[in-house]
């Protein structure tokens, strides 16, 4: 390491392999303003090992849909505090007509007016998707957006809606590529699936109504239904898509007597909450482990009632006005870590608490707004372009 003329160490007499560690483990906007520096510094923190090194760095952290107002999506950090999203805040003029269709490895999948974007937030560039053309389409709605490992291209799964009652199709999409493929719907079983049972199924995955977003876990997409008796009359209630055979498949969750229940991402893991009981005053969680479902917790309203309560009134001295809302029912549930939930509550708010059901505090978006809704996408910051073909 040779010194300056102060005496200083200058990072560029550094060895290659501890300049990489040093720069590797910078913020995303710290690596941006890195490249400006020297072309040296431009070119070690733009090779693909590097970009995607620090993309394994990062946290993967929920993302909070604020309804447009002020901002439409956000991120939350542990810390509490949360970090807007673009180009949710800054290039759309009308944010409530903006939707999150999924996120992978720091890529997001939105649609704004009836056109589908695939966008890096944090590099801020965006690019058009194809769509499906389908003779007499009424519309094209996105089901998944993944990365399909052997070949390492970054998917899109797409049901196309004809004006044909039992003419629905299933088509992916290459990201960086124009060429849309036709699938057609197989299941891992000996017998193919009958048309009718066909269509139920697209039926049941395209309606937001009936099915929430997909959850990826090891090379599969996983979908719950509400009420999977409305696409087929299962005894299996969670359709899985394997990604590498393009085939689907039921699989049973722990429990189908839930009034309501999804399926979430829990560090890694396939995870599912249910709520037994018609008043969705407690949250009964679940992992996959081994293949076989585990009970884990459960979040109760009248404990966090109670603790919410003792928490507002330690804050009296300090003035900070509690929210005037008690927790009625439970809605949705994203994990923050190993530790602490997001809980959306009563249709609006969202609250911070451990798995033990303690209240940790209110979630806002801003100084005010506290009306969010919570979104099961994650983000894990990536400085790696969109690709292209």
């Amino acid at each position: 390491m040779m010194p300056d003329r102060r005496g200083a160490t200058l990072l560029e007499d550094l060895p290659e392999d501890i300049i990489h560690k040093i720069l590797v483990r910078l913020p995303s906007k710290d690596v941006g303003r890195c490249r400006a520096v020297s072309t040296s510094w431009c070119t070690a923190t733009s090779t693909p090992k590097f970009m995607l090194d620090h993309h394994q760095l990062q946290p993967s952290l929920p993302i909070i849909d604020g309804r447009g107002l002020p901002t439409n999506f956000v991120l939350f950090h542990s810390a509490g505090t949360n970090q807007q999203l673009w180009p949710f805040s800054r290039c759309l003029k009308h944010h409530s007509e903006v939707c999150l269709h999924g996120a992978c490895d720091g890529f997001l999948v939105i649609s704004w007016l009836h056109q589908f974007y695939i966008c890096n937030p944090v590099i801020h560039t965006h690019a058009l998707l194809p769509q499906p053309h389908v003779e007499h389409a009424l519309y094209n709605t996105i089901i998944g957006f993944y990365q399909h490992l052997p070949t390492q291209e970054y998917r899109v799964l797409w049901v196309s809606e004809p004006w044909h009652p039992y003419k629905s199709s299933l088509h992916v999409l290459t990201v960086g590529s124009n060429v849309m493929r036709h699938i057609s719907v197989r299941m891992e079983t000996l017998a193919p699936p009958s048309m009718e049972k066909q269509q139920q199924l697209l039926k049941g995955l395209r309606s937001k109504s009936c099915c929430p977003p997909s959850v990826h876990h090891r090379g599969s997409l996983h979908w719950c239904p509400y009420d999977a008796t409305e696409i087929g009359g299962h005894s299996s209630d969670i359709i899985v898509f394997d990604t590498e055979v393009e085939s689907f498949r039921w699989m049973r969750s722990p429990t189908q007597l839930c009034h309501h229940r999804k399926l979430f991402d829990m560090n890694g893991t396939l995870a599912f909450w249910g709520s037994l009981t018609p008043s969705l005053t407690a949250m009964d969680v679940w992992a996959m482990q081994d293949d076989v479902w585990t009970f884990k917790y459960q979040i109760d309203v009248s404990t966090l009632e109670v603790t919410r309560q003792l928490y507002s009134t330690s804050f009296k001295k300090k003035r900070r006005t509690p929210l005037d809302s008690t927790v009625q029912w439970l809605d949705d549930m994203v994990v923050l870590n190993d530790r602490e939930l997001l809980i959306m509550f009563n249709s609006k708010h969202v609250l911070r608490c451990d798995i033990d059901g303690n209240f940790l505090g209110m979630v806002n978006i801003g100084k005010s707004q506290y009306c969010m809704m919570l979104n099961h996408c994650r983000l894990k910051e990536s400085i790696i372009p969109i690709p292209s073909h």
